[in-house]
């Protein structure tokens, strides 16, 4: 299935305003506050694994440098998540994020299960989903995203072909970009675009700051308006893109996996 069958990307106002909030820097821009706890869902509730959830007793990703064959999966209806292949729910897997449908790669699969990552923190963190037709619909993504952090460069592969390298802005020392694999999770366009016209969070967070601008520390790819940010690292830990590059990311469906290596 091409990518624009299956990507619907959201135009949710507040949430965007909220990603470039934290993401934008400059004055005023990306402040935060130090790295803390957290909580997910309403005791006696399960959380629910969205960018905004803490969640605990799920594995983690055991291959961070692994590269998926781009299947991933979206819930027809709220799924549970459970630490093991037919293991107790955990967690709930909502049929959207921020706004539109929720895509998630496929890590691992095992009769009647997937293991996917999920957009949660900690960072990587992963849970086992039925993926009978009745409870996801399954679709292929051809796209990857390659961020080497300390080139500072970002690479779109297309079937393997690599379509674009751009570089890019990352991480400071004290705010690095996260290391590992993630994924697009959700495209957002700002009410107003002072730093850039769209958003495109992925399922990773700061992990040194638990908020940007009073959102969840959601780490983010997006344009900047000064190109000689390219290739430093300034960022709070999102990832700052030339025009072509986040055109060219922005075609990419949601659920592409996204591998970030030091």
């Amino acid at each position: 299935m091409s990518g624009r069958a299956f990507m619907a990307a959201a135009t949710v106002i507040a949430a965007a305003a909220m990603f470039m909030a934290g993401c934008g820097g400059g004055a005023g821009g990306e402040t935060g506050t130090s790295r803390g706890t957290g909580g997910a869902g309403t005791p006696g509730e399960l959380p629910q694994a969205t960018t905004y959830a803490t969640l605990k007793g799920l594995p983690l990703d055991d291959q961070p440098f692994g590269r998926a064959d781009g299947t991933v999966v979206r819930p027809k209806a709220p799924l549970p998540i459970s630490a093991q292949a037919g293991g107790p729910p955990l967690a709930t897997l909502p049929d959207k994020q921020l706004g539109g449908p929720t895509w998630v790669p496929v890590v691992e699969s095992r009769a009647g299960w997937s293991r996917v990552l999920l957009p949660s923190r900690p960072n990587r963190v992963t849970g086992w989903i039925p993926s009978s037709p009745d409870k996801v619909q399954t679709a292929r993504t051809r796209h990857l995203v390659k961020v080497d952090v300390s080139d500072r460069r970002l690479t779109l592969l297309d079937s393997g072909r690599e379509v674009g390298s751009w570089r890019v802005a990352v991480g400071d020392g004290k705010t690095p970009t996260p290391i590992g694999r993630t994924f697009i999770m959700a495209s957002l366009a700002p009410p107003k675009a002072t730093y850039s016209p769209l958003v495109l969070p992925v399922g990773a967070h700061s992990e040194t700051l638990d908020t940007f601008g009073g959102g969840p520390g959601t780490v983010a790819f997006h344009g900047w308006p000064a190109k000689d940010v390219f290739g430093k690292a300034v960022t709070h830990g999102c990832v700052r893109v030339p025009a072509d590059a986040l055109t060219r990311l922005s075609k990419a469906p949601l659920g592409t996996p996204v591998e970030i290596v030091a």
